[in-house]
């Protein structure tokens, strides 16, 4: 990780040997006591972290705060729930990349069952995001919401200046080359792809039909290509 986030009541208190960012100052960065690391509060801003002692069962910790990170780009994901491990992928690398919003919906051809994984249920979903995040050296996380339904989902966004559903079959051009315009709101289908119903559910909310080109992409895959390209139309990348 290029940043150790922490919540804010966690920088008040000793940090346990037995978490994970004790093992990663201790063994990873090699930090002694008055060594210095690179930290920042959750949706707050970035600073340093001093290491004050290492005692048998805690770390003491001190911080100083710097000024607020930039806010996110003004992207947002509306994803066919995915099995467990590739929304996990999904998490990681879409806090990695900037995206405002992460939108897990319910679709016709998707597995309803993945609602039901433990990574949903316990809360573990929001772990892959800090580490995105801590990837990017960054202290915000996109904001995430699973179980509703595409017509819900889209139905509740704001209108965006620009809606894009990826489809593999009856998309018209491809998204490279496209100009654009914020925000962007990226539709992304399941394993399985849109339904007949869902592709006229988008087209009726302004969506328009776009593919990455003829090859059939994972859609972990499909999530960080199209981010890429329309940050790049957007003049952010």
């Amino acid at each position: 990780m290029n940043l150790i986030l922490f919540e804010p009541a966690e920088t008040t208190r000793p940090l346990p040997r037995s978490d994970p960012r004790a093992d990663h100052i201790l063994g990873v960065l090699r930090r002694r006591p008055g060594d210095v690391f690179d930290a920042g509060l959750v949706n707050g801003p970035r600073g340093k972290g001093t290491l004050v002692s290492v005692g048998e069962s805690a770390l003491d910790l001190s911080f100083s705060w710097g000024e607020e990170p930039p806010p996110l780009d003004p992207l947002t994901l509306v994803i066919g729930l995915p099995r467990p491990q590739t929304a996990r992928k999904i998490l990681q690398e879409a806090a990695a990349l900037g995206v405002a919003a992460i939108h897990f919906v319910l679709t016709e051809k998707g597995e309803r069952s993945y609602a039901q994984s433990t990574l949903w249920r316990t809360g573990e979903w929001g772990r892959h995001l800090i580490t995105g995040a801590e990837q990017a050296f960054c202290t915000r996380l996109p904001d995430v919401t699973h179980g509703r339904t595409l017509g819900d989902v889209a139905g509740a966004e704001a209108p965006a200046g620009m809606r894009i559903a990826l489809d593999n079959y009856e998309a018209g051009r491809g998204l490279a080359g496209v100009v654009p315009t914020s925000p962007v709101l990226i539709a992304i289908g399941p394993e399985r792809g849109w339904s007949a119903g869902e592709r006229d559910l988008l087209r009726n909310r302004g969506f328009g039909l776009y593919h990455l080109g003829h090859r059939v992409l994972r859609t972990e895959t499909a999530c960080v290509a199209a981010v890429a390209i329309v940050k790049a139309g957007l003049g952010l990348m």
